[in-house]
């Protein structure tokens, strides 16, 4: 007879709660195991997306990667994805869905969506309850679980998991999965837009770069050799492509170029109004016309007026204006005519008084009026006499202050440059030197483009008498 109390009572006795106690724990081990391994597996699936938006280069097999990894993660039979393009539309071609035999009628639906390509769809509430009703109607035997894709405030398009109506899910953890898939689809489309923004402004960079180098092929690549005189030019444009303008041109364009060097040449200084593509395409079309006229050896003043006639219309259109300083000079007389189109009048340093002098005639602004009329000046230039033409974008140009570096400050430094004795080269280099120190810029980039040129009697010229 076996007692009670002994060893092999008490473990007859224990024996089922031992069985039930290693039968919890280990079922409590395996659903441990369980979920751990599910953790991994959706952090192994989240990690790969995050890995293919920073890596990837094509939008469309990204976006064919989010519905597959909605169904993964959630454990759902499937997935819809309807993106938004960048004006709001709906964005056919980019719809996707797992499984796509899914619901073939609803994919056919939604790509015929008359309404989904008007611009601003996707940002409309009642176009989004719209889809919902639409996805709900064709998903009837389902559940259904829908989020917005939203990236910096803006609708991106809507994400759908669903499954069959026996099997319940929704929960939170399965809305935070779909939510973190959707915020990075969102960022994708996102990138894909700023990505498209870029390369249009690359190409539009590319297209301005061609016109400043045809631009800068169109004003004088260097002066030219003039009897009697030192020329030396420069033209900075604001924006790579500019307004201004200045141009030498012989006024007989059959002379051999000894000839040329010793007869009439025009100079000719201009400014439209505006800065950038427009301006200087304006420009460019005023010089073709300007070149012409010169070739017909008519006075200044009578240059301006058929400028005016010829590029009136062009400008109206445009709604800008030109202001134009054109004169000619005799090199064996040194007799040179202007007239003025509102521009900024040249400033003229007198080696006999040393002073300066402004040349200026009256006249209207090339485009204004149809009939302006242009007044005609000429004066005869002395050797060691310095002519300065210039555009606006000297003289208004800023300083760090706010103050205008303005036409007293240039008439300062010229006269102080002329009295020097210095050559035309060095008087422009040491202007512009002048006004980038005054500016406070290190890279020369001016608010308005700004162009001087500096012509300079020398000093043992002796004119021939007209």
């Amino acid at each position: 007879m076996v007692k009670e109390n002994s060893p092999i009572s008490e473990q007859q006795n224990q024996h089922p709660t031992n069985l039930f106690s290693s039968a919890a724990s280990k079922s409590l081990s395996d659903l441990v195991h369980s979920l751990s391994h599910e953790q991994v597996v959706n952090q192994d699936l989240l990690l790969s997306l995050s890995f293919a938006l920073r890596s990837f280069t094509n939008l469309q097999r990204f976006l064919e990667l989010i519905p597959l990894l909605v169904t993964q993660l959630v454990g759902v039979k499937g997935s819809l994805l309807i993106p938004f393009q960048d004006d709001g539309s709906l964005w056919r071609e980019q719809l996707q869905m797992v499984p796509i035999e899914e619901d073939q009628e609803l994919f056919r639906k939604l790509f015929l969506l008359e309404k989904g390509k008007t611009t601003g769809f996707g940002m409309e509430e009642k176009n989004i309850e719209m889809l919902d009703c639409l996805v709900q109607r064709h998903l009837d035997s389902s559940n259904i679980i829908a989020t917005s894709i939203v990236s910096r405030g803006r609708q991106r398009g809507r994400l759908y998991a669903f499954d069959k109506k026996e099997i319940v899910f929704g929960s939170n953890v399965h809305r935070k999965h779909i939510q973190i898939v959707a915020d990075l689809a969102g960022v994708a489309i996102e990138n894909d837009a700023i990505f498209q923004v870029i390369r249009n402004h690359e190409k539009v960079d590319r297209q301005i770069s061609i016109g400043a180098e045809i631009q800068s092929q169109l004003l004088p690549d260097q002066c030219p050799v003039i009897e009697g005189v030192e020329l030396a030019a420069c033209c900075r444009p604001a924006f790579q492509v500019g307004g201004d303008y200045y141009d030498f041109m012989p006024t007989r364009s059959d002379l051999n170029e000894t000839a040329k060097a010793s007869g009439r040449w025009a100079f000719v200084i201009g400014d439209v109004m505006g800065k950038g593509v427009p301006a200087g395409l304006l420009m460019t079309m005023l010089r073709g016309m300007l070149r012409a006229e010169v070739l017909t050896g008519l006075p200044p003043d009578s240059i301006l007026h058929d400028l005016n006639q010829l590029a009136l219309e062009d400008l109206t259109q445009s709604h800008r204006f030109v202001t134009l300083f054109y004169s000619d000079f005799d090199a064996k007389s040194r007799k040179l005519r202007f007239a003025n189109a509102a521009h900024n009048p040249p400033l003229l340093w007198s080696s006999k008084t040393k002073s300066i002098n402004r040349l200026d005639t009256p006249g209207l602004l090339i485009g204004l009026q149809p009939e302006a009329e242009y007044g005609c000046g000429e004066i005869f230039l002395q050797p060691g006499d310095v002519l300065l033409y210039y555009t606006d974008g000297v003289t208004e140009a800023p300083g760090i202050s706010g103050e205008r570096f303005d036409e007293n400050r240039l008439i300062t430094f010229l006269d102080k440059f002329a009295k020097e004795g210095l050559g035309a080269k060095q008087i422009l280099n040491k202007l512009f030197e002048r006004l980038d120190g005054f500016v406070g810029v290190s890279d020369h980039q001016l608010e308005d483009d700004a162009s001087m040129v500096v012509l300079k009697v020398k000093e043992s010229t002796v004119p021939e008498l007209t």
